[in-house]
């Protein structure tokens, strides 16, 4: 139903050969660790300003990066459909799974694959503008990414990141992450539950094999986990997918990309 090794064999060719690069991924790991200091003490003040945290942000180079994060979301939904327990649902169910969990599955996604970005401030809407389009415009200016929001998905991403893990330990984090039976409406949830259970279980196993030395190296993996949960669904489409898919629902798409022949 759910074997060990088919998760973790789930992978395109040279898919998890890519390099830590830029030097901004070494700010974040902390081999630059003297003029991230520094910068730290100079930046202290601007940080913790709520209004600082509250900034709208876009991407510092929305084509490369844009191109870099569709190809971490296509190979995941990839991920996905290669489970034979996971095609094995009702295509309801998979499309719940899969709209609830994308988010974290991408974030596992950029870490896997050492994915930095740099953002910067995004273009002032001005008043006339606001005015001449009306209250809708408000709602959509509430989505914007933010610079706090770009600061937890970081802090997420460094956290695995320090967690080095396997490809083998990154499999079977999607597998339980993706089984959640506590999705809305599944009409499978105990069958669900019971591949999350076996994710889990296999995750602890390999966890075990690969560093019999680290007791506590299981409950940091869950608690990265659980932090990616904090990355929200609107900052994650805002600021990597907006740019490419315009104003269509990405929740409509992905059904798509998961049946797609």
């Amino acid at each position: 139903m759910f074997p060990l090794e088919e998760i973790a064999n789930r992978s395109c060719p040279g898919y998890w050969d890519q390099p830590p690069h830029t030097i901004l991924y070494n700010i974040l790991s902390g081999s630059e660790s003297r003029y991230l200091n520094g910068k730290l003490n100079r930046d202290a003040t601007a940080h913790d300003c709520p209004c600082e945290q509250r900034r709208a942000v876009c991407l510092k180079d929305p084509k490369a990066t844009c191109q870099v994060a569709s190809s971490v979301l296509v190979k995941t939904v990839c991920f996905v459909r290669s489970l034979p327990s996971f095609s094995q649902l009702p295509s309801g169910d998979q499309s719940s799974l899969l709209r609830h969990c994308w988010v974290p599955l991408f974030v596992l996604g950029l870490a896997q694959e050492k994915i930095v970005f740099e953002v910067t401030d995004a273009p002032n809407t001005s008043i006339l503008r606001k005015i001449l389009l009306g209250p809708g415009l408000a709602g959509n200016e509430a989505d914007r990414p933010t610079l706090a929001g770009v600061h937890n998905l970081r802090a997420c991403l460094h956290k695995l990141w320090n967690l080095d893990l396997s490809p083998k330990e990154y499999a079977y984090l999607k597998g339980a992450l993706l089984f959640n039976s506590a999705v809305q409406g599944l009409s499978a949830s105990s069958f669900i539950e019971g591949l999350q259970q076996e994710a889990q279980r296999a995750l602890g196993e390999v966890i075990r094999l690969l560093h019999p030395e680290d007791a506590a190296r299981f409950s940091h993996v869950l608690r990265a986990a659980s932090t990616i949960q904090t990355v929200s669904h609107s900052l994650v489409t805002e600021l990597f997918f907006k740019p490419v898919i315009g104003n269509a629902n990405m929740l409509h798409l992905l059904p798509e990309m998961l049946f797609v022949q």
